[in-house]
């Protein structure tokens, strides 16, 4: 396990619809002073980033979509210590024009702001906005080279690649960005994903997993980072569901499911089954995916932190002695949940944390 603490994120909902693919109520708003106001509750709370959504159409109940990079902006400037990850897309975006987004974002808030490298895996999304659809493998080897371009723009005067998407001679960006290089994070559960963090990236997200599915993932993932010479951290996707007794929260996640919207749950889940069969090996994300693991559309349930807080932080901190560094947290009703997290359930992990320590401490000496 970890010295350090396990770190928090949480979905940004800056698309409508909420995170669950259900007609139930959900008390979160896609506009800008909800997310500001939730931006300063999870800061307030003890979260350390915020990971706003990338989407150019409608899909599952996100009708409406505001612009990433933007929306990460304007909550950075309601915040002082959050940092905020925008999610981009390789095509849509060129590693010129998102470095030197971040490079300015980066000093307007004092350095934090990451990006969130999302290769595609929605071919219904990139036709409708003119963009070619590469093959599942050639999506990861260009956001590979893109971010290989991003962390030369940033870093290096007179950066020059000669790339097989991407092109630079003798550029030199000014300003840099305050940090000697942002974050980059991607997600992804296939082979040519998790070896593409394993070679590049500084954090690598993977859906919701039980305690043993995530330790798997982790153990190939860092042993082709360790013969790689390279260091990646994990970040699990989790919905929590926390209330004051285990049977409030099952009886929760039983009503989102009962309500769920079974046409936009089915579309997601062939989409995006769909693009994890394109893959060399056939599988990926949501390949071993129900149709209730599929209302929440990163597999959200399956990482199991429902229940009362302190069954919530138990579960969080067996997910960290795997090798799990973070928790990008969803909500049903976004802004009272987080505030409910911050007050009950990260205290306890926190406790829970301090306990491991002074134990592993104890039995060496």
């Amino acid at each position: 396990m970890s010295q350090d603490t396990i770190k928090f994120a949480y979905w940004v909902p800056n698309v409508s619809g909420g995170l669950v693919v259900s007609k139930i109520e959900q008390r979160t708003d896609w506009g800008i002073d909800y997310n500001r106001k939730l931006a300063q509750i999870a800061e307030a709370a003890g979260f350390d980033y915020a990971l706003s959504q990338v989407r150019f159409t409608a899909g599952y109940g996100a009708e409406y979509q505001h612009e990433s990079v933007a929306f990460s902006h304007a909550l950075l400037a309601a915040t002082t210590r959050l940092k905020v990850i925008a999610a981009v897309l390789p095509g849509p975006w060129t590693p010129s024009v998102l470095a030197k987004q971040i490079a300015t974002i980066d000093h307007l808030t004092g350095g934090r702001v990451a990006v969130n490298i999302v290769s595609g895996w929605f071919k219904g999304e990139f036709t409708a906005i003119g963009e070619p659809w590469l093959e599942h493998d050639e999506r990861y080897r260009r956001s590979e080279e893109f971010i290989t371009a991003l962390k030369g723009i940033w870093t290096t005067d007179n950066f020059t690649l000669r790339g097989d998407f991407y092109r630079f001679h003798d550029y030199t960006l000014k300003p840099k960005p305050l940090q000697q290089q942002p974050e980059i994070f991607q997600g992804g559960s296939s082979r040519a994903a998790r070896d593409m963090a394993a070679r590049v990236s500084d954090w690598y997200f993977t859906n919701g997993n039980t305690v043993e599915g995530v330790k798997a993932q982790i153990d190939d993932l860092q042993a082709k980072a360790a013969a790689n010479n390279h260091k990646v951290k994990v970040g699990v996707n989790a919905f929590v569901i926390a209330r004051d007794t285990e049977e409030e929260a099952r009886a929760v996640l039983a009503q989102i499911i009962d309500q769920a919207d079974p046409e936009a749950v089915n579309a997601f889940g062939d989409a995006a089954k769909q693009a994890g069969k394109s893959s060399p090996e056939g599988e990926g994300n949501w390949a071993k995916s129900s149709f209730e693991d599929l209302v929440q559309y990163n597999d959200g349930f399956k990482t199991n932190l429902i229940g009362t807080p302190q069954q919530i932080a138990e579960r969080i901190v067996a997910l960290k002695a795997v090798g799990v560094d973070l928790v990008l947290a969803g909500f049903l009703h976004f802004q009272e949940e987080v505030e409910y997290f911050g007050r009950k359930v990260l205290p306890l992990v926190r406790e829970l944390e301090q306990h491991k320590v002074a134990a592993k401490t104890a039995a060496v000496a």
